[in-house]
């Protein structure tokens, strides 16, 4: 029996929100393109991309969580918002 990848596993997720090094490797083998947080661009399309994760990762914590994970500050939305300083 194969093991699920490293990302879907908590070897794979950082404890601080995402995925850590692990998590993006074993994303990485199965053909995704994920990249680290970037909570302080220094690009303007670093800017950009954190720009469009914060208000995509919002719309998402108000559609698609509950009222209890939306207020816990260890849920993983709640974790990786702080991450990328939201």
């Amino acid at each position: 029996m194969a093991k699920t990848p490293a990302w879907q596993r908590a070897e794979g997720k950082n404890p601080k929100g995402g995925l850590n090094a692990k998590g993006r490797a074993s994303a990485k083998k199965q053909g995704m393109n994920l990249k680290p947080p970037a909570p302080n661009p220094k690009t303007k399309k670093d800017a950009a991309r954190r720009k469009s994760f914060c208000a995509r990762m919002k719309g998402m914590k108000a559609k698609n969580t509950g009222s209890k994970a939306a207020k816990d500050p260890n849920s993983r939305i709640n974790k990786s918002l702080r991450a990328w300083n939201c």
